[in-house]
């Protein structure tokens, strides 16, 4: 008989992410994409280059994995349902009446229930990517967590490349230079996601989706609502940083300091038969003065 936390777990691992956390998903992505400077202005002059940006805001992370995985970047639209859905959420965030869904999305209650929904489809996302990179590379897990990091964050990558075709892109807002929280939350998720695919980590995959999504939701609210940039990993990182690349940088330093230290020892050393010897010309001069 099972528990009921794994029943809780089981059931949650089972749920349908159609429609309503896809809803959540393409408001808070188009939400973002109307926020940068110009997007509500572009709508109306060009619709349809604002449409195929929230697409590819919506469906980034699925064009990524199919580009690396040499399929088709289009297959997207195979889901006629999900880009229809995602079609009018765009309309109707763009073009309502006195703008009433920015305005009801302004409510911070809302914006937190939407995140958080969100952040349930990036799990899914990121066990189907390594589920379906599993398809092809058996237990080749490097790719396993390459195609889940791209189905969970690939969107701004994505976003990133479409910046560029514009003129827009800015080194210090790309994601391969700089990885934001959520491209290294995604990229954890991945490799704990790969292990448990390859029998490596001992934990069922509902128990870990579940203790996985709390953890991303937590974190998400945790951020929106204290607007901090909350970094549980900045610890571990530094810890890590220091483990592998600090002993180097600190043997580099110990050995500026002695060089430094032993060229004033040896200039101080140089220094005093100069001095005696200036006194010398200065006692002979004093005499033949006399």
């Amino acid at each position: 008989m099972d528990s009921p936390w794994d029943d809780l777990t089981l059931a949650f691992s089972r749920t349908s992410m159609f429609p309503f956390f896809d809803i959540a998903h393409y408001l808070v992505s188009v939400m973002a994409l109307k926020c940068q400077p110009g997007a509500a202005a572009e709508a109306w002059k060009n619709p349809f280059s604002s449409w195929f940006t929230a697409m590819l805001h919506c469906f980034g992370g699925g064009i990524l994995s199919c580009v690396l995985l040499a399929e088709p970047p289009l297959r997207f639209l195979e889901n006629n349902t999900n880009v229809l859905l995602a079609s009018s959420i765009w309309y109707i965030v763009f073009f309502c009446p006195c703008d009433l869904v920015s305005q009801g999305y302004s409510f911070l209650p809302v914006q937190l229930l939407a995140a958080g929904m969100k952040e349930v489809t990036r799990t899914w996302k990121i066990v189907g990517g390594v589920t379906h990179a599993d398809s092809y590379y058996k237990n080749g897990w490097i790719v396993m967590i390459a195609i889940g990091w791209a189905r969970g964050a690939g969107g701004s990558i994505i976003t990133n490349f479409e910046q560029l075709v514009k003129g827009r892109w800015k080194p210090q807002a790309d994601e391969w230079l700089k990885m934001s929280y959520t491209a290294k939350v995604t990229l954890l998720g991945s490799v704990i996601f790969t292990f448990q695919h390859t029998n490596h980590l001992a934990i069922s995959r509902h128990n870990l989706m579940f203790l996985y999504t709390m953890f991303l939701v937590a974190t998400k609210i945790t951020m929106m609502i204290t607007q901090t940039a909350f970094m549980p990993f900045a610890p571990f990182e530094d810890t890590l940083s220091r483990m592998l690349f600090g002993w180097q940088q600190q043997f580099s330093c110990e050995k500026k300091s002695k060089t430094k230290s032993s060229f004033n020892g040896t200039g101080s050393s140089t220094s005093k038969p100069i001095a005696d010897a200036s006194d010398n010309v200065k006692k002979k001069h004093a005499k033949k003065t006399e």
